[in-house]
């Protein structure tokens, strides 16, 4: 009994160090770190921790129209910050558009469409904020 006992422990500890070595020597992929972090920035900057903490109302039906963007600086609904996410990463999707371009030198037709689609993006991702900025600061409910 006692060296099956022996057997399966000496077993079990070989099983756990080959897990635990598995783990700490496991790299992520190049592009999971930036994505991530660029998706961090994003929810930082649309006010996801804003909406975690304070829990504002998703929307607002106001004599018969629902607001979706608050008529004003000080706070916000969670459709504010779903506007200003979506934007945002249009806007960054378009910076990368742009980057992508740079990679087609022997494709210049290529490299001239990416770069006109991802300024078109970024274009209109400042259009699309400047817009709601206006709504909020005219205070038009």
């Amino acid at each position: 009994m006692s060296r099956r006992v022996k057997k399966s422990i000496s077993s079990l500890s070989f099983s756990l160090s080959k897990i635990y070595r598995t783990i700490s020597t496991a790299r992520p992929s190049n592009l999971v770190i930036p994505l991530l972090s660029i998706a961090l920035a994003v929810f930082l900057f649309g006010g996801g921790l804003y909406d975690l903490i304070l829990k504002p109302l998703p929307a607002v039906y106001y004599s018969g129209t629902f607001l979706f963007l608050y008529p004003s600086l000080s706070d916000q609904f969670i459709s504010d910050s779903i506007v200003a996410m979506m934007t945002y990463s249009l806007g960054i999707a378009g910076l990368l558009a742009v980057y992508q371009s740079t990679k087609y030198v022997y494709k210049p037709r290529q490299a001239y469409m990416m770069l006109l689609m991802g300024m078109a993006l970024v274009m209109l991702a400042y259009v699309i904020l400047e817009a709601s900025l206006h709504f909020k600061l005219s205070g038009v409910a």
